[in-house]
């Protein structure tokens, strides 16, 4: 039974439908991410850590490594960011930003200020 509820921004709505059309199994896998984050919602280094530096009061939190069957053969350089703020008190998750790391270096900082500052 799930403890936390999630919840989405409607841009990471858009990056989700943009990214299934290509990695058809990308709705599966964050279906194994939100059991995860069910049971383990804050910072894991090395996999996920903390974005400091957003003089924002909520935790926002940057996952690295997602398995993903759509990357079954293809090397250690595919993988997906799952960007997220991460409520405590609330035991409420937010998704922020999903993209491949190889179509865009860093998180949208701006989205996340515009939504949590």
């Amino acid at each position: 039974m799930s403890k936390i509820s999630f919840d989405e921004l409607p841009e990471f709505r858009k990056d989700m439908k943009r990214l299934v059309k290509k990695y058809r199994t990308l709705e599966a896998d964050m279906s194994v991410v939100r059991q995860v984050l069910n049971d383990e919602p804050d910072a894991q280094p090395p996999f996920s850590f903390r974005i400091e530096g957003l003089k924002i009061e909520t935790c926002v939190i940057k996952m690295k490594k997602i398995a993903s069957d759509s990357f079954k053969g293809k090397g250690r350089n595919s993988g997906f960011r799952l960007i997220y703020a991460w409520f405590v008190k609330e035991e409420r998750i937010v998704f922020i930003e999903l993209y491949h790391k190889s179509q865009q270096e860093n998180e949208d900082r701006e989205r996340i200020l515009t939504h949590f500052a």
